[in-house]
């Protein structure tokens, strides 16, 4: 006799009634999607632990104020709390070093800089063309995930629902765009 699977619903919901337990098996239960995820994203081990163990962090927070509205989507959630981590990291990382007077006060806050001139905005621009211009060179199948994906910022569950497919045909179907994207990128060799 199969045991029946605990809905996540009803899991958050006995995790907040007091049973630790719960939050154990729902953290498991998404643990490895989720990590491959931030990895994926991220590109290193230790630091994709770190964003994991702080999506876990304001899930827990979330949860114990009484703030997370359930909507049957709990891992959706937990994804987009995961992916906006990994977007605070890469904007953390790309910001100027602190650079103090004797006070301690930033000096480069007093000063009105301009972080992008215009040599870097027509680059910018030249590079989102050259892009878009790849994305189009696509199969027309994995151009279109990629598309209704990050631009119209869909789920893949909507994407499979609108292009009738299965939920793992339209994600290989997103794997094989970037794979070939990288490839073209390389080829041209373009950095993004």
């Amino acid at each position: 006799m199969r045991k029946a699977i605990i809905s996540d619903e009803m899991l958050i919901q006995n995790y907040l009634n007091g049973d630790e337990n719960c939050l154990r098996q729902i953290i498991n239960r998404h643990q490895s999607k989720l990590f491959s995820y931030i990895l994926f994203l991220i590109k290193d081990r230790a630091l994709a632990e770190d964003v994991f163990q702080d999506t876990f962090v304001k899930v827990i927070n979330t949860l114990k104020s009484g703030k997370y509205k359930e909507e049957g989507k709990f891992y959706q959630w937990v994804v987009r709390i995961a992916r906006n981590l990994v977007i605070d990291h890469f904007r953390k990382v790309k910001k100027m070093p602190l650079i103090t007077d004797s006070s301690g006060n930033d000096l480069m806050a007093s000063l009105k800089i301009v972080q992008y001139n215009r040599e870097d905005e027509i680059i910018h621009d030249e590079t989102i063309s050259v892009l878009k211009k790849l994305i189009q060179s696509l199969p027309k199948e994995q151009k279109e995930v990629l598309i209704l994906r990050h631009y119209a910022d869909l789920s893949f569950k909507e994407i499979s629902d609108l292009t009738n497919v299965s939920i793992n045909t339209s994600l290989g179907r997103m794997r094989y765009a970037l794979l070939n994207l990288r490839k073209m990128l390389v080829k041209h060799n373009i950095n993004i």
